[in-house]
C-alpha cells in the first residue's frame, strides 16, 4: 500500500495543481457568470483590467493573452483608470480587439532606437531597439479598436521613438491620443486600412508615417518643434494614403516654420480636405525630400482648407489644388474600400 502511495503521489500532485488554476481562473472573469447561476462560455467577449485587482487582469497584456486566439466576434477589454508601464503587442492570431480606456488610461513606454536591448541580442540577433521595435503599441492583429485611450512614448528626444505601430488591416481609433517625438505614429504596410476619429496626435518629426491607407477626422495634429509632420511610404499600387479631414494643426507657442510633409517614398500620397492650417505651415507646404525625382510621383494636395498656414498661392509647383470633383472622390467609405468601420 506505500508504494502504491508513492506511485500515486505525482499523479495527486499534479491534479491539485490543475483544481488550484481552475479555481484562479474562477476568481477572475468566469466567477461573475457562476455567481449568477450561469455557465461561463469558453471564452470572454468582455474582460476587464485593473491594477487595484478588482479586475480580472492587472496588465493589459495578460487580458490580450487570454482572448481566444482568431476571434470571429469582438472581444471588449475594459481597461480602468491608471498608467500602465507597458510594451504591449496585439498579435496577428489575436483579432476583434476592442480596448475600451475609463477615465484617464495611459499606456506608456520609453523604448527608442538606438537603445540597447535589456539582457542581449533578440531573436535576429540585433543588439539594439530600431525604429520599427521601438513602440509603445504594437498592432497586428485584424479589427482592432481602441477608445479613450493615451499612447505615448516618453523617451524624449532621441531620435526614432514610436509611441503606436499599426500593420493590422481595420484599425480604429477615437478619441485617443498619440503622443510622443519622432515617429509617434507608424501607420505601417500598404494592406493596412485604419481610421482615426476625433484623436489627438503630437510630435516633432515624421510623425505620422508609414504606408498605409489611413483617414484622419476631427484631429488635432501638434507640432512640437520646425519640422515635417508626415511621411508617407504609400506604393505606386495604393490609390489612397494619409488622408486628413476636418481637422486642425496646431503647433508649440515656439514653433513656426513646418511642412505639411515630405516623401518617405517616391509615390507618397498625402491629402488635406477642410482643415484648419495654423500659421506655422509655411507657404511652400510641402517638401522633395531633397530628391527631385520624386516631385513627378508624389501626390501631395489640398482643398477646402482654412486658416493662416492654408494659402496655397505659394505652394509648390508639384503639389495640387483639387477641384470639387476630384474631392468627390475623398468619401471615407471610397477611401477604405469594402470596410466600413461603425461609429
Amino acid at each position: 500500500m506505500k508504494k502504491r502511495t508513492l506511485f500515486l503521489l505525482p499523479f495527486l500532485l499534479a491534479l491539485a495543481s490543475l483544481q488550484a488554476q481552475q479555481t484562479s481562473t474562477d476568481t477572475t472573469w468566469k466567477l461573475k457568470y457562476r455567481e449568477n447561476g450561469l455557465v461561463p462560455p469558453a471564452y470572454p467577449v468582455s474582460l476587464t483590467v485593473a491594477q487595484d485587482g478588482s479586475g480580472d487582469y492587472r496588465s493589459i497584456q495578460e487580458a490580450v493573452n487570454a482572448v481566444r486566439d482568431l476571434s470571429q466576434v469582438q472581444v471588449v477589454i475594459n481597461i480602468k483608470p491608471g498608467v500602465y508601464k507597458e510594451k504591449l503587442i496585439i498579435p496577428s492570431w489575436k483579432k476583434n480587439i476592442f480596448l475600451k480606456g475609463e477615465g484617464e488610461t495611459i499606456i506608456t513606454n520609453a523604448d527608442y532606437s538606438g537603445k540597447e536591448y535589456p539582457g542581449g541580442n533578440d531573436q535576429f540577433g540585433r543588439s539594439k531597439y530600431s525604429t520599427y521595435t521601438s513602440y509603445t503599441v504594437l498592432v497586428q492583429g485584424d479589427d482592432f479598436k481602441a477608445e479613450n485611450i493615451t499612447i505615448q512614448n516618453t523617451a524624449g528626444r532621441v531620435g526614432q521613438a514610436v509611441a503606436l505601430h499599426v500593420e493590422g488591416d481595420r484599425a480604429v481609433f477615437i478619441n485617443c491620443r498619440l503622443l510622443g517625438n519622432q515617429d509617434t505614429l507608424y501607420a505601417a504596410t500598404s494592406g493596412s486600412r485604419q481610421l482615426y476619429r476625433d484623436c489627438y496626435i503630437e510630435g516633432t518629426t515624421d510623425f505620422i508615417f508609414g504606408e498605409a491607407t489611413c483617414v484622419f477626422k476631427n484631429c488635432s495634429i501638434k507640432s512640437l518643434t520646425n519640422s515635417y509632420i508626415t511621411a508617407a511610404a504609400t506604393s505606386q499600387a495604393q490609390q489612397f494614403g494619409f488622408v486628413f479631414m476636418d481637422c486642425k494643426l496646431i503647433a508649440a507657442p515656439d514653433v513656426n516654420k513646418c511642412y505639411l510633409g515630405r516623401p518617405w517614398r517616391p509615390f507618397a500620397r498625402t491629402v488635406f480636405l477642410n482643415t484648419e492650417m495654423g500659421s506655422h505651415i509655411i507657404p511652400e507646404g510641402w517638401h522633395n525630400w531633397n530628391n527631385v525625382a520624386n516631385e513627378k510621383t508624389v501626390l501631395y494636395a489640398e482643398s477646402g482648407n482654412t486658416g493662416a498656414g492654408a494659402a496655397t498661392a505659394s505652394r509648390v509647383k508639384w503639389s495640387r489644388v483639387l477641384s470639387k470633383k476630384q474631392v468627390a472622390a475623398y468619401s471615407v467609405r471610397k477611401i477604405l474600400g469594402d470596410w466600413m468601420p461603425g461609429e
